[in-house]
């Protein structure tokens, strides 16, 4: 089936009737974007659980939709857009609701299987740092193409589309100017920290 493009695996499911979890096509389909769908997720939320648990509910949803895809753009666009949906949504949801004050980090770190502690703190305070830097140094089209280009591995050429980008370079612009700019970070933080 690897020879058969994501639109042409669509249309060959819708046409063996209605979405059934056991269609070859669909799970051909979903087995090609599960880890795109979890990175795009883990976009969304900082916790790792979440982000698979909200994986698995936009497979689902996509699953249910998968009729309402016209073909008017390509199937990893509009899988985007459910995910990113299905996404906001849940971010609004968990922001109605009281925070249940860290005790997810706390358990994480205490799993006995794994990294140390220490290494795990150190990779999240490297994270958070990435993050802070990504925020502070750069705009939110930078943020956005930055993201969807090295965390979904979106290609250029379809995130200048998919955002509509108009200028000459597209989403490439965005990525040198996003790189310069997180260097420049990386270089005052390291003059900051090396004194």
């Amino acid at each position: 089936m690897n020879e058969f493009s994501d639109e042409e695996l669509v249309a060959r499911a819708l046409e063996s009737g209605p979405p059934d979890p056991s269609n070859p096509w669909l799970h051909e389909l979903f087995s090609r974007h599960q880890r795109r769908v979890v990175l795009w997720c883990l976009r969304y939320s900082a916790n790792r659980e979440e982000a698979l648990d909200l994986s698995q509910e936009v497979m689902a949803n996509t699953f249910r939709r998968l009729e309402t895809f016209q073909g008017n753009s390509k199937f990893t666009t509009w899988l985007f857009t459910v995910c990113r949906n299905h996404c906001l949504n849940a971010i609004k949801s968990k922001a109605s609701r009281p925070e249940s004050g860290g005790e997810e980090l706390l358990l994480s770190l205490a799993a006995p299987s794994g990294p140390s502690i220490e290494d795990r703190l150190t990779q999240e305070s490297q994270l958070e740092l990435a993050r802070t830097w990504i925020r502070d140094s750069l705009d939110k089209t930078e943020q956005r193409v930055f993201v969807m280009h090295f965390l979904e591995e979106i290609p250029l050429e379809a995130i200048t589309r998919a955002m509509g980008l108009t200028n000459p370079s597209g989403a490439k612009a965005y990525i040198v100017s996003a790189r310069r700019k997180l260097s420049e970070a990386a270089r005052r933080w390291r003059s900051q920290h090396e004194r």
